[in-house]
């Protein structure tokens, strides 16, 4: 990362220009980046006062910086090396006292800029992912943008602002998080955009990317604003926030209940026997769960009990973590380290009803569902539980992401997580989940499943999900997509009303992946790195992706992704196998839920 990426420094600089502030500027391809990168250029293509009524912006405040020659790597967009200009901002809400918000615009040399502004999101309690999300904007051609929500800088995250003291909300900065922080800087930077470029056709091309939180925070954007973006690239989106994040403690709540706490090797060897088992089931061998559909149709998971284990002691990291990607949650899902002991044993029975009731899903005392789990193949990190050296002994490890949500945000108490989950029981969980979505259903549940102005304005939406995520369950995109089509399109049958959604709405699964990433666990599994420019085709040539592209990870590795309801299946051997893409009643019926634990539909 070049070291003038230091998004969180605003220099002060003289408002004293050579332009007119609100004056258009005629730039021309031929244009050297260094014209433009300066700043009373800048301030002179700031939206005008009044533009976005109740907002002020601060010209003063803008820096600039060129940034040459960086190179950048991601599962989201191809290693590009680029060069760009670094603007930055300040503005405030003209009704909130002591108000200000900062954001980012990374802008390309005129030769490159495309037409387009691209909005970029966070993840985990973060509202921005940094450099490694906006680079995206950057290398399709255009603007590229995030923000700080007003939390006081570009590394500051959410919890540290919600309350203002022991229970009391700082409900300005949950309402940022929620919606508002994205779409103020979705909306002043397709201006900023335009006044700067000028472009001839007067048209800016307005797109959005982000996974997991910020894949809540492109729904938030498009549900709410339908004709802000023309298009958006969403990965496993963090929403239903009342239940997703309370459903972190499920596996504790489990591992409590059942009165065993399984060494994290050995729910390892479950998951590593139950990719072996369930590898072929989509006609092709190569460590990869292609169909954790057939996986939870066929695989018998008390098969594994007996299997020998064997884990190396570990210097670090509490057993070495989930056996999946890592990923910006973990820091606050695996807080801390400390060393752990060599793990020798066989998978026990008990270990295997931990697994099974994880996977069954949450059930109250009266076997009513209350929130979906993870597929077969992806790994159990929120049962990871802890070594205690005192009593040589595993432990339960509390989630920091489901017990700081419940602590903090629930209880509103100014603490990362529970203290303990004493008296804790199914009946709890469900009972937070119903509380935390009532008490955010406007803000963060994100899941209005009527998409009729998105469709009526022409936008599109590719919506990815890693199957083997064990962060957000893959089932829950797949829940949120029959919602919208069961409220669009009631009168439609399945197949007919998937293709209705079709026309703007397309949902893939990616086999075997992580979450927002490859797995290590399934290393030849895809991922569709050129999301993006799938959507930017679809909307600006109209080129309706059938398929999704996905870089695999050797040569055995799929390279296209199959759009839901289709499911991947391998037809004959050798070189001349080939992947079809088809419909099976069986597998579709293992991805519905119906959560019975409620009075209130969950959509």
């Amino acid at each position: 990362m070049p070291s003038s990426l230091n998004l969180g420094l605003f220099a002060l600089v003289s408002a004293s220009s050579f332009f007119t502030r609100g004056e258009c500027i005629e730039v021309k391809r031929n244009t050297p980046l260094s014209s433009i990168c300066t700043a009373p250029y800048v301030q002179a293509a700031l939206p005008a006062a009044g533009f976005y009524p109740g907002i002020a912006i601060d010209a003063s405040s803008v820096q600039t910086t060129i940034v040459n020659n960086a190179t950048f790597s991601s599962e989201w967009f191809p290693t590009s090396t680029i060069s760009y200009c670094n603007v930055t901002f300040a503005y405030s809400h003209t009704n909130i006292p002591n108000d200000i918000v900062h954001v980012t615009y990374w802008v390309p040399s005129p030769s490159e800029f495309k037409n387009r502004y691209v909005s970029t999101g966070g993840g985990g309690l973060a509202i921005n992912s940094g450099s490694r999300s906006i680079p995206t904007g950057i290398i399709a051609g255009a603007v590229s943008g995030l923000t700080d929500g007003g939390f006081g800088s570009f590394n500051t995250q959410w919890d540290a602002v919600f309350l203002a003291a022991d229970g009391n909300v700082n409900w300005q900065s949950v309402h940022m998080f929620g919606y508002q922080a994205h779409h103020e800087l979705a909306t002043l930077g397709k201006e900023f955009a335009k006044k700067l470029f000028n472009p001839a056709s007067g048209k800016i091309f307005s797109y959005y990317q982000g996974c997991s939180e910020g894949g809540r925070e492109g729904w938030s954007q498009l549900q709410r604003f339908a004709d802000q973006f023309d298009g958006a690239a969403i990965g496993a989106p963090a929403f239903r926030f009342g239940q997703q994040q309370v459903n972190h403690l499920t596996s504790n709540v489990i591992e409590q209940t059942l009165g065993y706490y399984p060494p994290p090797c050995e729910l390892e060897k479950v998951v590593n026997l139950t990719i072996a088992a369930c590898d072929p089931l989509d006609g092709r061998i190569d460590g990869v769960i292609a169909r954790s559909d057939l996986c939870k149709l066929q695989f018998n998971i008390k098969s594994t009990i007996g299997t020998p284990y064997y884990c190396a002691a570990s210097s670090g990291g509490g057993g070495g973590g989930p056996p999946g990607k890592r990923h910006l949650l973990d820091a606050r899902q695996f807080p801390g380290g400390g060393s752990t002991p060599e793990q020798n044993g066989t998978i026990s029975a008990k270990g295997v009803a931990v697994a099974s009731a994880i996977l069954a899903g949450l059930h109250d005392s009266q076997n009513r569902l209350a929130y979906l789990s993870y597929q077969p193949g992806a790994g159990f990190s929120d049962a990871r539980t802890a070594y205690s050296p005192a009593t040589s002994a595993w432990t339960l490890s509390i989630s920091g992401l489901g017990g700081e949500w419940v602590r903090r945000f629930l209880q509103l108490k100014d603490e990362a997580n529970l203290p303990s989950l004493a008296g804790v029981t199914y009946d709890t969980l469900r009972d937070w989940m119903a509380y935390g979505q009532a008490k955010y259903t406007d803000t963060l549940q994100t899941t209005h499943p009527d998409l009729t102005d998105l469709k009526a304005a022409g936008a599109k939406v590719v919506h990815v999900h890693g199957e083997a995520d064990d962060s957000i369950p893959a089932a829950s995109s797949v829940h949120y997509y029959e919602s919208v089509k069961k409220v669009m399109f009631p009168a439609l049958g399945f197949k007919e009303g998937s293709a209705a959604l079709d026309e703007f709405y397309r949902l893939y699964l990616v086999p075997g992946g992580a979450h927002c990433g490859k797995n290590r666990a399934m290393p030849n599994g895809p991922w569709p790195q050129t999301t993006l420019q799938t959507v930017i085709d679809w909307v600006e040539k109209g080129v309706k992706p059938d398929v999704l592209s996905a870089v695999g990870g050797t040569d055995k590795g799929i390279d296209s992704l199959c759009r839901w309801p289709l499911r991947p299946l391998w037809k004959g051997t050798g070189k001349s196998a080939k992947m079809e893409c088809v419909y099976d009643q069986k597998s579709v019926d293992t991805w519905k839920y119906e959560f019975d634990a409620y009075k209130l539909p969950v959509y």
